[in-house]
Parts: C-alpha cells; sequence; structure tokens
C-alpha cells in the first residue's frame, strides 16, 4: 500500500468528471484540512481536521473533522460534527453524511439515540404571486347559469 502525506494545511482540488450528453464535463471540488492522505493504489484521499469542502458546481458547502474521498466510486463521506449548506441556504446536520458526487445525493446518519437536522427553505410561490388585476373577492361572484339547450315551449292558445 503506497500512501502520499500531505503537508498540514494544505488543500486539494479534486476535479468531478460527470458525462453529459456524451461529452465530458469537468468541476472543481476543493477540499482543505489540517492534514491530508492519498493514497495512490485505492484511490482514496482522507482528510483530517477542520475539514471544508467547497464544490460550486452543486453550490455545496461543508464542514467536518474527517473527509474521505473516494475517487473511484465518486463518493465522500464526510464524519464529525458535519454540516452541509446547499445553495446557501438549505442545510444538513448530522454525525455522517455520505455524498454520492455522480448523481448528487445525500445519505445523513446520526449519532446513537440522536437524529439528523435538515431545515431546507422552500419558495412559497402561492405568497410570492399577486392577485390578478381586477380580481373579484369570493363574496361577490355572481353564479353562472347553464342556457338553455331546448327550445321554449310553443305559447298557449286561448282556450
Amino acid at each position: 500500500m503506497k500512501r502520499v502525506s500531505l503537508l498540514p494545511g494544505i488543500w486539494l482540488v479534486i476535479l468531478g468528471v460527470s458525462n453529459v450528453s456524451g461529452a465530458i464535463a469537468q468541476s472543481r471540488l476543493t477540499i482543505r484540512a489540517d492534514r491530508q492522505e492519498a493514497n495512490a493504489n485505492s484511490g482514496v484521499v482522507t482528510a483530517i481536521g477542520n475539514v471544508r469542502l467547497d464544490y460550486p458546481a452543486r453550490q455545496l458547502q461543508a464542514t467536518a473533522n474527517q473527509a474521505q474521498y473516494f475517487s473511484r466510486e465518486q463518493r465522500i463521506v464526510l464524519t464529525g460534527n458535519v454540516v452541509v449548506i446547499e445553495r446557501g441556504v438549505n442545510r444538513i446536520a448530522a454525525e455522517t453524511i455520505t455524498y454520492l458526487v455522480t448523481n448528487g445525493t445525500f445519505v445523513a446518519l446520526p449519532l446513537t439515540n440522536q437524529q439528523v437536522e435538515t431545515i431546507y427553505f422552500v419558495p412559497d410561490r402561492a405568497a410570492d404571486t399577486p392577485p390578478t388585476q381586477g380580481a373579484t373577492p369570493a363574496a361577490q361572484v355572481k353564479p353562472v347559469f347553464k342556457q338553455r339547450v331546448s327550445p321554449p315551449p310553443p305559447p298557449k292558445t286561448g282556450s
């Protein structure tokens, strides 16, 4: 097993690779930590201490005590006081979060007898949409009656 130890405080830039419409697209994923180790044989990079992850292509930032990037599987496992911020507002906090880079999914696990906390900010489209001009309040709506389909009966002749 060949292990390469990176100097303390050095950060690692990983290029995420995805296949979009037959073309290979790359985006930058940056991991910063107090110490990082890379195993060339297994393709695993381990970051230890004050880990900060930044993935601008997915508007994703995270902090943790440790991170492991499994390059062959395009998987990141964050452990220890993990906080993930997505799109600047959505937040997931857990003891362990696994992020699958290829499809952008998370699996979050808590400490024993605790829970994962997730906060999503969902746009309220109804509150953002003003009422249309000339809208009539419901109390003033008049019913619409169907038009007569059959002809009116003939007038009665005198008897």
